[in-house]
């Protein structure tokens, strides 16, 4: 039998495990910040490359590319978990594209979450 206080009912009648949505919810934290600063560094990078012919950071849209693509896996997971609708997690998706927009969603997102499952 499941234990209450480890479960929280959603609004569809289904239950995710509390400690399941912590760590999902850690983890997209995590990845959207660092996903936020290689975009930034990835701005600079571009600032270089094109406005002053310099390629010393040519290694940067690599890493934040594969940033960017454990960041999806990251907010999928938690998506998944917490039933987000499609449209609001392609939004979440769409702002490890734009400067500054991930630590923003991360907030937001993160606020959400915390309210929905009780969690401090």
């Amino acid at each position: 039998m499941n234990n209450p206080a480890t479960e929280t009912a959603q609004p569809d009648g289904t239950t995710a495990p509390v400690e399941k949505v912590k760590g999902a919810l850690l983890r997209y934290r995590v990845l959207a910040w660092i996903t936020g600063l290689w975009l930034l560094l990835l701005v600079a990078e571009l600032i270089l490359k094109y406005g002053f012919d310099n390629d010393s950071l040519d290694f940067v849209p690599i890493v934040h590319g594969w940033v960017y693509f454990a960041y999806l896996i990251c907010m999928v997971d938690l998506a998944m978990k917490v039933r987000w609708p499609l449209g609001k997690s392609l939004l979440t998706a769409i702002a490890g594209t734009i400067p500054f927009l991930s630590f923003w969603f991360e907030h937001v997102r993160t606020k959400e979450v915390k309210a929905q499952f009780n969690l401090s």
